[in-house]
């Protein structure tokens, strides 16, 4: 996760049935452009509306993310995964010994690594070639491929009789520059109801069970609005979800979390709340974009920012990219740039640049601390201007934030924004997790807009009774 993910972040996109860059790496099937006849699937693949729920789920933050418990199987096995608007597939990492992580060093011996054992379950199963959600993560240009990969008889698959009872075939999912390899494994979800004290059973929940990772330790739970998601198995695709992340200084702390509220009650009695519309990516649908107009410093406007933050070019690059798997907020060159001598221009304090130079943050300043203790924050402030009027002030500390503990009446704080590697392909800029801190963000799936209010998400955890003194 982290900023990582940025760095290729549609590689994981040409390998999922979208158009492919020069020395891209695809991983899956290789497939033909002949279309044959589409068999009558033996399921639904997506739940419909009316049969779901309102949902609260609660979410912890730790170093680089936000985590949410899945409670997996009977009898039900709780694995924490990362909650990711950025992708589709749901996954988890698979069995007690097998599960291996290439380049995971900084995560061994984390309490997080739970494995799913699909043994130890009496309802999991693995997915057949014929699934739906098969055919998705194989990216076929027909429904076909994943059967015949998987050994099938192809004069049985012409018929239509659709009887091969082989499993789908093993799948590798690229996030940048990590990967995870695994099968497609279907088992009870149980989720809890808008009553913490209520729970469900989805059967047949649909998702990764991986044994193979490249610098993917912690596995992931899919926000997206492709059929794998955990929104779309749900049903909850013309409903929506919300979310208010706790600031940085609660990471890892055990005892307290918020809500991530999925259904309804996530998009109704909203009247505070300033949305922007959810722009549409014709080649890239999956994914939330919104449109980005101007950027100001106190009173000051940056310079202008570029048309690639609100449309997409012939190719679907551009717009900017909300994502809860990104860190950090990530801009554009030359606007990037521009913002910091704008903040250059302001910010009269010295430069701490051996913490720079350390930690690859750009603009970092030693500030005055009185006795030792922070203050009101003495940085200019800076507000995200979206489309149809929306001005999002960025609460204290998602902007600048502090390095370590005061020193000597004086601390480091550093910017906490980074420049997108490559802007001209993909998304043009990405409004990261850091900056979504104490910020209630609504994502009104039946109306295509996402909503922002500024709040304590510590105060709303207690009122949900998710903080623990």
């Amino acid at each position: 996760m982290a900023s990582a993910k940025l760095r290729a972040f549609f590689i994981f996109q040409q390998s999922h049935a979208r158009p492919r860059a020069p020395n891209s790496l695809v991983l899956g099937l290789t497939h033909s452009r002949t279309i044959l006849p589409t068999p009558k699937l033996p399921f639904n693949s997506v739940r419909k509306p009316s049969e779901t729920l309102d949902m609260m789920e609660p979410l912890r933050g730790v170093r680089d993310g936000y985590l949410i418990s899945l409670n997996l199987g009977k009898p039900k096995q709780v694995i924490q995964v990362y909650m990711d608007t950025g992708s589709d597939l749901t996954w988890v990492p698979c069995g007690n010994l097998s599960f291996y992580c290439v380049d995971c060093d900084d995560y061994r011996n984390n309490k997080l690594m739970a494995s799913f054992s699909p043994s130890y379950s009496s309802s999991s199963f693995r997915d057949s070639c014929a699934s739906p959600f098969c055919i998705n993560i194989h990216s076929s240009d027909n429904s076909f491929d994943p059967c015949t990969v998987a050994g099938c008889s192809l004069n049985t698959l012409l018929k239509g009789t659709w009887t091969c009872p082989r499993p789908c075939p093993s799948f590798a999912y690229t996030y940048g520059e990590g990967v995870a390899a695994g099968t497609l494994t279907r088992d009870t979800l149980i989720v809890h109801g808008s009553n913490p004290n209520t729970t469900r059973e989805i059967p047949k929940f649909c998702f990764g069970c991986v044994s193979y990772t490249y610098r993917e330790p912690i596995g992931i739970a899919g926000f997206g609005k492709g059929p794998l998601s955990l929104p779309s198995q749900l049903g909850f695709l013309q409903k929506g979800f919300s979310h208010c992340f706790l600031a940085f200084k609660f990471a890892n702390n055990p005892n307290i979390s918020s809500p991530l509220v999925i259904g309804d009650l996530a998009i109704s009695s909203k009247n505070l709340f300033l949305f922007t519309p959810m722009l549409k990516c014709p080649m890239h649908p999956n994914y939330y974009y919104i449109g980005l107009e101007a950027i100001t410093v106190g009173n000051i406007s940056a310079t202008e920012v570029p048309s690639s933050l609100r449309e997409f070019d012939a190719l679907g690059n551009g717009g900017m990219l909300i994502d809860s798997g990104t860190t950090y907020t990530h801009l554009p060159e030359p606007f990037y740039s521009q913002l910091l001598l704008v903040l250059q221009s302001i910010i009269s304090y010295p430069r701490a640049k051996a913490v720079e130079a350390r930690t690859g943050f750009d603009l970092c300043y030693k500030v005055p601390c009185p006795n030792n203790t922070f203050a009101d924050d003495v940085l200019p402030s800076i507000t995200f201007h979206f489309l149809n009027n929306v001005s999002l002030v960025l609460p204290s500390g998602n902007h600048f934030y502090a390095m370590n503990a005061p020193n000597n009446s004086s601390v480091v704080k550093c910017l906490l924004f980074q420049s997108m590697d490559d802007g001209d392909y993909g998304p043009a800029g990405v409004f990261g997790s850091f900056q979504q801190q104490n910020v209630e963000v609504v994502y009104d799936l039946e109306k295509e807009r996402i909503g922002f209010q500024p709040m304590d998400c510590s105060s709303a955890a207690a009122s949900q009774g998710l903080h623990k003194t």
